[in-house]
């Protein structure tokens, strides 16, 4: 079986807690992209949180605040379910069904971000159809 390294998008798009979350969906945008990493500093990039399109619209549209002024830390979801770099593919396939993930951060063992598996990175690049299929299946219940 692969390791998470193997698999995983080492080209990441991240924004930083004290971001005004208007650069935020000027990344997703620019990026085409659903999900923005959020890391304590460029430096260190300890992955503290994630921003989905789904946060902005709920947390900034829905509740009617500036996209100018509120900050990333203020709508980012804290609890994050990541893997190891070294884990085995299934490891990160498995959490990815069980807490209905599309994507996935991957750390190493200090928090640092050094990747990310997405359910396309999962379909395109692990060769166990019957696996990629059940995790699919698993992401997308309601």
């Amino acid at each position: 079986m692969k390791k998470s390294s193997d698999i995983m998008t080492e080209d990441l798009v991240y924004c930083l807690p004290g971001d005004p979350v208007s650069k935020v969906a000027q990344l997703m945008k620019k990026e085409d992209i659903g999900p923005v990493l959020i890391v304590d500093n460029e430096r260190t990039r300890t992955l503290v949180g994630i921003v989905t399109d789904r946060d902005l619209a709920l947390k900034v549209v829905g509740e009617g605040r500036d996209p100018q002024t509120t900050k990333v830390e203020e709508v980012m979801t804290r609890k994050l379910v990541t893997c190891r770099a070294d884990d085995d593919v299934e490891k990160a396939m498995k959490a990815m069904g069980q807490y209905q993930l599309r994507r996935i951060p991957v750390v190493d063992d200090n928090m640092k971000l050094v990747g990310i598996i997405s359910q396309a990175d999962v379909a395109t690049r692990v060769d166990v159809p019957e696996k990629t299929a059940e995790v699919v299946r698993e992401i997308s219940q309601s």
